[in-house]
């Protein structure tokens, strides 16, 4: 009996430090990130699980999404914290440009990792340039992501019509990649970070040659429509899988995202957070390699800094307004 009794005592001890840690935690944050088998998505759960383990008053969970026109949104309307979304998306949503329909109060919590516009095809369907996509079965991402943005404007600085000039299918990179191998699409448009994880697998799959189009000769006309966002950058040789070359690409970067009204101190706390473990981030996705205090002083968003944000990185000797 008096052992019972001291294992009794025990366990009631156990379940009440649990109780006791899960009542700590005063504060849920929902992280928008993005489909699976796309970047947002891993580095969004990795990103959830440091904040929960790190930041004793917060609990933080990530949520699959269509990615970065519905993660403004969803900040937008309060229905989301914090959110993954690309520079040029986001300056849309700040604007109350197309295809948000009115300005969101965004704010940036940090610049992470430029993100790379793929065009991929597979050898055989007669596919060597942008302009051959004309009459062609092509997937220009989920509808709201910014995949989808970034490829009607490619699509535009080469002179075709998305609806008119190809017969436009609007999937995920995972739907892209399993339509593609299925012969249900031609080639399909993915904006994302190096490697991106199905696409790996697309071009590891026996059988299959898959091919990379680049589209950089788009990037000064979409400079001059549409802001100084896209660069040119390159898929690196040996990025994928049988990839024999560089390809060259156009580039944006990748933004963590706000409201204005997040409480100064939680926006600090995770900026903090996030260089604290950088190398958990990087475990997430190498991608995170390119998080750094530089980048977020030059420039790296087109969008106001959190004030949160802008106390983390003075304190750093990093001169934000």
């Amino acid at each position: 009996m008096r052992r019972l009794w001291i294992s009794g005592i025990f366990f009631l001890l156990f379940v009440f430090s649990l109780s006791s840690a899960w009542a700590q935690k005063t504060l849920r944050l929902s992280i928008a990130t993005g489909s699976t088998g796309g970047i947002y998505y891993s580095i969004g759960w990795s990103l959830a699980d440091i904040l929960s383990k790190n930041i004793p008053y917060l609990e933080a969970t990530a949520e699959v999404t269509t990615a970065s026109v519905a993660n403004c949104l969803l900040v937008g309307k309060k229905k989301a914290d914090l959110a993954f979304t690309t520079a040029d998306t986001a300056w849309d949503a700040y604007q109350g440009k197309k295809p948000f329909k009115e300005k969101m109060a965004l704010r940036t919590v940090a610049a992470l990792y430029p993100s790379t516009m793929h065009v991929v095809t597979l050898e055989g369907k007669g596919i060597e340039k942008v302009m051959d996509l004309k009459g062609k079965r092509v997937s220009t991402g989920s509808p709201g992501s910014g995949t989808e943005v970034m490829a009607l404007r490619v699509l535009g600085a080469y002179g075709l019509n998305p609806n008119k000039d190809l017969s436009r299918a609007k999937l995920s990179v995972s739907e892209s990649v399993r339509a593609l191998k299925d012969g249900k699409i031609d080639a399909f448009f993915w904006v994302g970070g190096l490697p991106t994880a199905a696409i790996t697998d697309l071009g590891a799959t026996p059988g299959v040659k898959m091919k990379l189009i680049g589209p950089a000769e788009a990037a000064p006309k979409m400079r001059e429509r549409y802001g100084p966002f896209y660069v040119t950058g390159v898929i690196p040789t040996k990025t994928y899988p049988g990839q024999s070359g560089d390809v060259p690409a156009v580039v944006v970067w990748n933004l963590l995202v706000c409201d204005e009204t997040m409480k100064e101190n939680l926006a600090y706390d995770i900026l903090k957070t996030l260089f604290d473990h950088k190398p958990e981030l990087v475990a997430s996705h190498r991608e995170m390699n390119s998080l750094s205090l530089e980048h977020q002083a030059a420039g790296g968003s087109p969008i106001p800094f959190h004030r949160g944000a802008i106390r983390y990185l003075r304190e750093k000797g990093f001169k934000i307004n």
